[in-house]
């Protein structure tokens, strides 16, 4: 049995990214296929005005929207130039913030986040172990993690391969108690017609 740490929660982390004209045109696709996910985000993590949404990678902003709709403060973090800049033309809610980073490396403050999405990103994360880290630091005693990968067969490939098996997603699960976040459940759902496994956590109060 392998060790969770060294099974490949992040096994297209080296994708070479969404960067020019090809990272606007995955943009503009993702504007489609990314609603659906958007959609259950919120269903899973009901906002309110209290609330401070830090979405990781974040695309053209679907997740962001919808937050902003419910009167959430929103941060998008992505690390293509592309996705931000198709993200900031297309909305126009006004209390949204657009920034450049990663994963590993959040551009937000300690604690001052009371919800971290990441839809269909952590398998492109670098080190998925230093990025819940990230999202522990961020996260306000109480806040909420929800990560959502598409379900994937083991040995898939290709376009196929972009989610996580079964095993996967617990090695995942398992990352986040050992980045100090309790209430880890993973369930099945449905984003759209699509099969997803949905992670979702929380940082401890106190």
């Amino acid at each position: 049995m392998s060790n969770a740490n060294s099974l490949p929660v992040n096994h297209h982390a080296d994708h070479p990214g969404f960067a020019g004209v090809t990272g606007s045109l995955f943009a503009a696709a993702f504007l489609l296929v990314g609603r659906a996910h958007a959609k259950l985000a919120a269903e899973l993590i009901p906002l309110s005005p209290d609330d401070h949404v830090v979405d990781v990678g974040c695309g053209p902003g679907n997740a962001i929207r919808t937050a902003a709709r419910r009167g959430a403060r929103a941060t998008g973090v992505d690390p293509s130039r592309s996705m931000l800049r198709v993200a900031r033309a297309i909305t126009r809610d006004h209390d949204v913030r657009w920034v450049e980073g990663t994963a590993e490396s959040l551009p937000v403050p300690d604690g001052s986040a009371t919800v971290v999405w990441a839809l269909a990103t952590v398998h492109h994360w670098r080190d998925a172990t230093q990025g819940l880290a990230e999202v522990h630091r961020v996260l306000s005693p109480g806040g909420r993690l929800l990560a959502v990968e598409r379900q994937c067969q083991p040995g898939a490939t290709g376009f196929a391969s972009h989610g996580w098996t079964a095993e996967q997603v617990e090695s995942f699960a398992t990352l986040c108690r050992s980045a100090g976040l309790v209430d880890v459940t993973v369930t099945s759902r449905e984003s759209g017609r699509r099969a997803v496994w949905a992670v979702m956590a929380r940082r401890a109060r106190g």
